[in-house]
């Protein structure tokens, strides 16, 4: 158990990991089991469509509730609060533009549990993320990613 991984996230990423969890064990699990019980009631198990369906939900709220489990356990809270604004790192926010005609970008860099690049959360791990820390304002980066190179200007850091 002590080498499990670590999961760094802000306290509201955590938070929003507990009330999934909370969810999956007090709403989600009960669905499936009465899903898989009136499944039951339709007879021969090994041609029942609904009682196979409902064991895969079963398998896969299990494991999500592990998962999660072992995330919040395991969770390493950045304090936002407390952060350098002058390098990018975990928590920081920072605004780029793709050199040399790009767009302007903002993105939060926050832990893989917590990534949502729809909502402008990108994790640690990514590429664009990994090529940034430990940088400054107005540095220019080179990113490696799966589309090909690509350079970047930081333009600020919150």
């Amino acid at each position: 158990m002590a080498n499990e991984k670590q999961f760094p996230m802000t306290a509201a990423g955590k938070q929003k990991l507990e009330d999934e969890l909370d969810f999956l064990k007090t709403i989600k699990r009960k669905e499936v089991v009465e899903r898989i019980k009136i499944a039951r009631d339709f007879g021969d198990l090994s041609e029942n469509a609904e009682y196979d369906s409902a064991k895969e939900d079963q398998a896969f709220v299990e494991g999500r509730i592990s998962t999660l489990e072992s995330m919040i356990r395991n969770a390493v809270i950045i304090n936002e609060n407390e952060l350098n604004k002058d390098i990018v790192r975990l928590g920081t926010t920072v605004t780029f533009i793709e050199v040399p005609d790009g767009d302007q970008e903002s993105y939060t860099i926050v832990g893989s549990a917590e990534a949502d690049p729809l909502e402008g959360r990108i994790s640690n791990d990514s590429p664009i993320a990994k090529s940034m820390i430990g940088r400054t304002i107005g540095e220019h980066v080179k990113v490696l990613t799966p589309g090909g190179e690509m350079e970047i200007k930081i333009l600020s850091i919150m």
